[in-house]
């Protein structure tokens, strides 16, 4: 590689909410980052030069090979964050070849375009060693086999999205035995921010109690209450995938706060920030079940706060007043949160 001041920083899914805050950090750090940036006239990437100038873009594809080869040749990383995905579960039904694709198969192109570019062979050593991390899912426990679940616990996978993240974990790992790659996986559980796309319950809950807060609606409609997640602050998390790659040794690890809410308390706290009585607005729709339901998922940290020094600092409270607030002053503004959210 040539010789230079700063580390260098390549990350695929740069326009989503983890793309953002990892960025951020990451030039915090005084990184120079690159995001991998797909099609010509993308206005996720406008948007995302307004907010952060400093990172710079490289056009690729994770369903195209060869772009992403260029990609790494052009940009010459130190360490390359593999974030892009088809990232919602219910679409994974919808859309499972794609999903399959994208958020399976890309991990494996990103993988080879590092070793090709690498010179890695089997049983060798990468010259001008690239760290490689994964955004691995706690999609892939999905039934779980064991509360909470750490590192070893068995996956199960529930959706196509989460089938298709266990594969790129499972390759993750073939890689780093294979090659000698240091290649690691982070398996992140729920984590959520503003800048989270208004799909998502999260956001949809957040959004929708701003909408009932400003008289813009009287209801909001969700599917199983019951459903249990660990949930944490986004900005967070990205300080754990930074540290994954500064380890000595390349090793997978489970974030999360090994705390678990259900979605009515979710919405409980929510509505709650805003002053409103939930059950006065909150409507339940069989039809937004999954077809295979995850009931319940809750990390064990453990491992990360050992070996990493890694805490969430965040509470469920605070994350959930912080982003009824901020929907709150998107909606107040006039803002579409399809479109003009804290990010892009």
């Amino acid at each position: 590689m040539e010789d230079r001041l700063a580390r260098r920083a390549l990350i695929t899914g740069i326009t989503g909410q983890d793309g953002s805050y990892l960025a951020e950090h990451l030039l915090a750090q005084g990184y120079e980052v690159w995001g991998l940036a797909r099609g010509q006239a993308n206005p996720r990437v406008s948007r995302m030069r307004k907010l952060l100038a400093d990172v710079q873009v490289v056009r690729g594809d994770l369903l195209d090979q060869g772009s992403l080869i260029s990609a790494v040749e052009r940009v010459q990383p130190d360490e390359v964050y593999n974030l892009g995905a088809i990232s919602f579960v219910p679409m994974s039904w919808e859309q499972a070849e794609l999903t399959a694709e994208v958020t399976g198969m890309g991990v494996l192109r990103v993988l080879e375009a590092i070793r090709v570019c690498s010179g890695v062979s089997r049983g060798g050593t990468p010259n001008g060693q690239i760290r490689f991390y994964q955004a691995s899912s706690s999609e892939m426990f999905g039934q779980v086999s064991e509360t909470p679940q750490t590192e070893s616990t068995a996956f199960h996978p529930r959706s196509p999205y989460g089938v298709a993240k266990a594969y790129g974990h499972f390759l993750t790992q073939n890689y780093r035995e294979s090659y000698g790659m240091f290649a690691v996986s982070g398996i992140l559980f729920n984590h959520e921010s503003p800048r989270r796309g208004a799909e998502f319950v999260t956001r949809k809950v957040s959004l929708g109690v701003a909408r009932i807060k400003l008289g813009l609606a009287t209801e909001l409609r969700l599917g199983n209450l019951e459903a249990r997640r660990d949930w944490g602050f986004a900005g967070d998390y990205v300080r754990a995938m930074h540290l994954m790659l500064q380890a000595d040794r390349p090793e997978d690890y489970v974030i999360g706060t090994g705390r678990m809410k259900s979605v009515r308390e979710l919405v409980e706290a929510a509505f709650s920030a805003a002053g409103l009585d939930w059950e006065r607005h909150v409507v339940t729709d069989r039809a937004l079940h999954r077809p295979a339901e995850v009931d319940l998922l809750c990390a064990d940290p453990k491992k990360a706060r050992m070996q990493l020094g890694w805490e969430p600092t965040v509470s469920f409270d605070e994350l959930v007043s912080m982003m009824v607030e901020s929907d709150v002053r998107l909606l107040s503004d006039g803002g579409d949160p399809d479109q003009d959210s804290s990010w892009p």
